[in-house]
């Protein structure tokens, strides 16, 4: 008979179990599920809502338990439905009846919700720490890459020059504001909804704060309603989780690019790639392919998420089984991830002497000229119209600006003097850029002081 069988008069048919249990994956949740208990039963007690001795010894069950499943000698039974089930047989098998008042003021519904609640903030933690770790190696390239100059692009196409290290440090934001996302969605994860019942709370006297405060809770659910139906938090999660895993990918996508014989600006270190198993001279970025890829499988589950709780009407709704695989898989996912990707920075190969002969092939100086004519007195719009013109006659003749002599340059406006050729440079145009958040050098070595501020900021905050 199952602990809830009382009211009916028949068993399940095995097809609705084995349709309906979760153990099989809610499992990941049973350490969280008997941390809720201990402090539920430490409350009971506090409350002389069950009698000390009884509280004494289901806590001591429960550590038993807990020691079993950690060892794997606990066997968790799809007949018991899901992990609270499956802890309360194990307990009761341990110390008897009495383990049947370890339920005594809660639900599943509001025993779920704590659970998941407890685990996306350790899996929080986790991730922002990661994130930390990947904005640690990209800093690391930035400091080494402070002179190496690269294109810049737009559309694909080169645009301006900039430094390796600025285009580092642009993740490196990225990778921030996906750490500030997490570490303020964790006010709103961190509320115990425990004593909510199963809807309605319950009609003992109990001290929902004392469980929050052991807990380490922030606060309670404030109510009943929302606390046992609210879904919302792992939404948020696999929402911020699809942010970081779009700009993993965005990252992977680049070098991939960057690592190709068409490119060639880095090489991934051997340890992060992998051959072919018919061409022999093949080195492929898979770990940079795949965590591009898993991208759509993150993205995903927030979309599953989404569309099981658009129709669902208070409170708790069997559809709601449904929240858990998509948070774990999701965790599991972006954990794997990051746990490869701050090494395969750290370790990438940077082909500096590659990226600026790049600059020095192609005409993402032209702005520079139109800026020294605008510098000369010429508007921009001239400027820009005059510079089109001698970007024409150096493709029609094979060259580039810095192939052209003065006089060519005269030829198109006398306002041009020697010095352009100093001022069309690629690190003279980079370095031209020192203004707040642009590429000069000096820029971006604000900019790495103020993300190692900001990072050790969040880093004491979580």
């Amino acid at each position: 008979m199952k602990l809830w069988g009382g009211r009916f008069t028949k068993p399940t048919n095995q097809l609705v179990d084995e349709y309906t249990a979760s153990i099989s994956f809610d499992k990941k949740l049973a350490t969280y599920d008997i941390e809720g208990s201990l402090a539920h039963v430490a409350m009971l007690k506090a409350c002389k809502i069950i009698p000390a001795a009884d509280a004494d010894k289901i806590a001591e069950g429960l550590q038993i338990v807990l020691k079993k499943i950690e060892a794997g000698e606990a066997e968790l039974s799809e007949e018991h439905e899901d992990i609270h089930m499956n802890v309360e047989k194990l307990l009761i098998e341990e110390v008897g009846a009495v383990g049947g008042k370890l339920h005594t003021g809660r639900s599943r519904n509001d025993q779920v919700a704590l659970d998941m609640r407890l685990y996306l903030r350790d899996a929080i933690g986790t991730v922002i720490q990661q994130l930390i770790d990947v904005e640690k190696a990209l800093i690391s390239q930035a400091k080494a890459n402070l002179d190496t100059v690269m294109p810049g692009y737009t559309h694909l196409q080169r645009a301006q020059p900039v430094l390796f290290a600025h285009h580092m440090m642009a993740y490196v934001f990225m990778f921030q504001r996906d750490m500030e996302r997490l570490t303020d969605s964790l006010k709103r994860v961190n509320k115990s909804p425990l004593g909510a019942g199963a809807l309605a709370g319950t009609t003992f006297p109990i001290d929902r704060q004392f469980v929050a405060d052991k807990l380490g809770f922030d606060g309670i659910c404030e109510n009943s309603l929302d606390a046992v139906s609210d879904r919302d938090f792992v939404v948020e999660f696999l929402s911020n989780a699809s942010l970081i895993a779009m700009h993993l990918s965005r990252l992977c996508e680049e070098l991939v690019q960057w690592s190709s014989a068409e490119f060639n600006f880095i090489e991934l270190d051997d340890s992060f790639t992998t051959g072919s198993s018919m061409m022999p001279q093949k080195k492929n970025p898979d770990v940079a392919e795949l965590v591009r890829g898993k991208t759509g499988r993150v993205y995903g589950h927030l979309m599953g998420m989404l569309t099981t709780l658009k129709g669902l009407p208070l409170a708790y709704n069997k559809d709601m089984q449904e929240d858990k695989e998509g948070m774990f898989d999701t965790f599991e996912t972006l954990k794997g991830a990051l746990a490869l990707f701050a090494p395969m920075i750290e370790t990438m190969q940077v082909k500096q002497e590659n990226m600026y002969q790049a600059v020095t092939n192609d005409f993402s100086n032209a702005t520079d000229l139109a800026d020294y004519l605008v510098g000369k007195g010429m508007p921009f719009r001239e400027s820009h119209a005059v510079v089109g013109q001698v970007v024409l006659a150096c493709i029609n003749n094979g060259k580039y600006l810095l192939d052209l002599t003065l006089d060519e340059f005269q030829s198109y406006s006398a306002l041009i003097e020697g010095d352009i050729f100093d001022v069309l440079k690629p690190e003279t145009v980079v370095n031209a850029r020192d203004v707040a958040g642009g590429t000069a050098r000096k820029s971006v070595e604000v900019q790495i002081e103020q993300a190692l501020a900001v990072m050790e900021e969040l880093t004491l905050h979580e």
